[in-house]
């Protein structure tokens, strides 16, 4: 988890030691700063991709039977994260081997009530593609990325209550709505 000796990235990160097409159009971020859904879209939309899906998690006023939910704070095991989101990307390109652009960036700190936590951008040429590799990466990032929330409401606050192990997302079955 993250603490206070730790400085928490503020920059994008791509993990890739290779300069090539893959790398260009994948961006895996870890951040404290605020989430701009616009510039990843428009990142996100070019000209071989007839779809962009968006998924964009806020942060809602209630979870488990609370309704008061005031705020959440995200700590993620930082040196972790960025590789786990890279195996993500790279099954997305493995299952749907004609998406253009990923992005999968996710907020650390604490948020206040509709703010975005996460952002999961998917460009495909077509929004079959789009739509389930859009779906399989939160999914899989849910499952699979060591990111945990605590939940503060007015009288006191714990850790959000949805915990799990970790998994390996290359095991993880494709969702369907």
């Amino acid at each position: 988890m993250a603490n206070g000796s730790v400085p928490v990235r503020d920059t994008l990160i791509l993990m890739s030691s290779s300069h090539n097409k893959v790398e260009v159009d994948t961006r895996l971020e870890l951040t404290s700063e605020v989430l701009d859904v616009g510039s990843v879209y428009n990142w996100a939309a070019i000209e071989s991709c007839g779809a962009v899906v968006v998924f964009s998690g806020i942060v809602r006023d209630n979870a488990e039977g609370r309704t008061d939910v005031k705020s959440l704070t995200y700590e993620a095991y930082e040196d972790q994260v960025v590789p786990r989101l890279q195996v993500i990307a790279d099954e997305m390109r493995s299952r749907w081997s004609d998406l253009g652009r990923i992005a999968l960036i996710h907020r650390v700190g604490k948020l206040e009530l509709t703010e975005v936590s996460v952002l999961v951008v998917v460009s495909s040429p077509h929004r079959p593609e789009a739509f389930a590799a859009a779906r399989f990466a939160i999914d899989a990032l849910k499952m699979s990325v060591p990111i945990w929330k605590q939940e503060h409401w007015k009288d006191g606050s714990d850790w959000g209550t949805n915990s799990h192990e970790i998994s390996d997302a290359r095991n993880l079955k494709s969702s369907t709505l």
